[in-house]
């Protein structure tokens, strides 16, 4: 006899006695952020810091898509909660937050963890524990790893990013790029993509300037960006760094052609920005979230709608993208739930149409649900046109 079966034996045998104030409910006892009522989601980022903005809209999106299905009566009649504590992007705090919701037991599964540093920190404690873990806010090739069981990508890496957009740049004749980079491993694994990019396409940088996190050393990077004589810039920046370095830039030599990676500009950040976003290129990854052009967008913001929650945009919509494989991974396990059955579910995941965009996985480690890559170009409304 296993344990599950134990249990409910011991529920039956309570009943029958009119004693079940000592049976333990077989949900909760079998999995952690469990009930025959709830299922627990974990997530740890930024609410605070450089990357505040990006975290509370994120977190926005999430909540916006369980709602959604809590007022459909839940998932096979258990409602979703979202648990999220503040790292403020900072890797230490991240590693506290993510022990402190798996060893107390706290939650069922994880999602949407912030930050290349911050994920390093955790995805070996979340494979450990066999939890299973959708969309990490990365894309950072280097936790990219075919030995992962219960870690789900949805974002492409950096490094394709960078492979798909650096040659378009050179295509178009621009010459001496030059890279301004975080000086944290997120920034530096764009550097070296960058770099090593370019090399294939037989030039070089024309510099590679480290960016504080804070953005603090944006007026000194411009200027060594200019003496550089620098033709384009490619940014490996994010938050309220990239802010500061635009507005640095904008400046100093206002038509410079700036590309920034997937997470650059943050939504959030476009009113500080205001008229210097126009021009401003980056790299897409999901649908516009703000046109009606897309039907997948059209559902976000339905859904937002529905939750009375004001605060929509692209951090939002990648909350809502990653929520929506959560949601499809437990449908698919059934009411029978165990953290084995999501990880199996989310893996034979193939096609999820989202109306016009798919998410799937291969079926085989590092799990990446897309690969949709194009360049927007921010217009004088801060909307981004791909």
């Amino acid at each position: 006899m296993d344990r599950r079966q134990f249990v409910r034996r011991l529920t039956g045998a309570a009943a029958t006695l009119g004693t079940a104030s000592w049976a333990t409910n077989s949900w909760a006892a079998d999995e952690a952020g469990l009930s025959a009522n709830h299922i627990t989601i974990g997530s740890s980022l930024a609410l605070s810091g450089i990357l505040a903005g990006a975290g509370v809209d994120h977190t926005a999106g999430i909540k916006g898509a369980f709602a959604a299905v809590n007022r459909s009566g839940g998932i096979h009649g258990r409602e979703l909660k979202l648990q999220t504590l503040d790292d403020g992007y900072v890797p230490a705090r991240t590693a506290a937050n993510v022990k402190q919701m798996l060893d107390g037991g706290q939650v069922f599964s994880m999602m949407s963890i912030m930050g290349t540093a911050n994920n390093a920190a955790v995805l070996s404690l979340i494979e450990q524990q066999g939890v299973p873990y959708v969309g990490p806010i990365t894309g950072a090739s280097s936790l990219r790893n075919p030995s992962q069981r219960y870690v789900f990508h949805v974002r492409p890496s950096y490094q394709d990013e960078v492979l798909r957009v650096v040659p378009q740049l050179v295509s178009m004749g621009l010459q001496g790029i030059a890279v301004v980079y975080l000086d944290n491993p997120f920034g530096k694994e764009v550097l070296e993509a960058t770099q090593r990019t370019l090399v294939n396409n037989k030039l070089q940088a024309v510099g590679a300037f480290a960016l504080a996190v804070d953005g603090s050393n944006a007026e000194q990077i411009a200027q060594q960006v200019i003496a550089a004589k620098a033709g384009a810039v490619v940014m490996g920046t994010t938050g309220t760094s990239t802010t500061r370095l635009v507005l640095a830039l904008r400046a100093k030599a206002g038509a410079l052609p700036l590309l920034g990676v997937s997470v650059a500009v943050v939504s959030s950040e476009l009113p500080k920005l205001a008229a210097a976003a126009q021009g401003l290129a980056q790299v897409v990854v999901f649908p516009d979230p703000i046109s009606g052009k897309s039907a997948a967008a059209r559902s976000y913001h339905a859904a937002m709608r529905a939750a009375k929650i004001d605060n929509v945009g692209a951090s939002g919509f990648e909350g809502w993208i990653n929520a929506q494989l959560v949601i499809e991974g437990l449908k698919r396990a059934g009411r029978d739930l165990t953290r084995e059955k999501l990880r199996a579910s989310l893996a034979g995941i193939r096609q999820l149409d989202l109306g016009d965009f798919v998410l799937g996985f291969a079926g085989s480690a590092p799990f990446v649900a897309s690969n949709s890559i194009k360049i927007g170009v921010f217009d004088e409304g801060g909307r981004i046109r791909a």
